[in-house]
């Protein structure tokens, strides 16, 4: 099963350079759908505002961490179903194993290509 092009993604992160290059590997992969948020609270905002079929966070964001992020769409019982990629440069293993424990639906270390992202798309909604 194909992933669907037209799920409404929301990107997460602190520095634009980041979004806009996540952007652009999302459009390279055909999704359209695309907004983002420049931390977890106005993540937090937009999810409450619109639904959406994915969130791709930052791990080390301020004032709102990805992880803390992560943490509060799973304690919301109408997001937490939502699918959830974290991702860092810190491919630490304890980095993973936690953002696994807290229920990420994925996980990508930065730097990354459009050809992993899709994987982890895919991987992440069950594709």
């Amino acid at each position: 099963m194909a992933v669907d092009k037209t799920l409404p993604i929301l990107i997460v992160d602190d520095y634009r350079t980041m979004i806009r290059i996540i952007r652009n590997l999302l459009t390279l992969l055909g999704f359209a759908d695309i907004e983002d948020a420049q931390d977890g609270r106005a993540a937090l905002a937009k999810l409450k505002q619109r639904s959406f079929g994915l969130v791709i966070s930052d791990w080390n964001m301020e004032p709102m961490s990805g992880l803390d992020l992560l943490r509060a769409v799973r304690a919301d019982p109408a997001l937490q179903a939502l699918p959830f990629i974290m991702m860092t440069a810190d491919g630490r293993d304890e980095r993973i194993v936690q953002a696994c424990a807290a229920g990420a639906s994925g996980y990508v270390v930065k730097p990354f290509n459009a050809e992993t992202l899709g994987r982890r798309i895919a991987s992440a909604v069950g594709a």
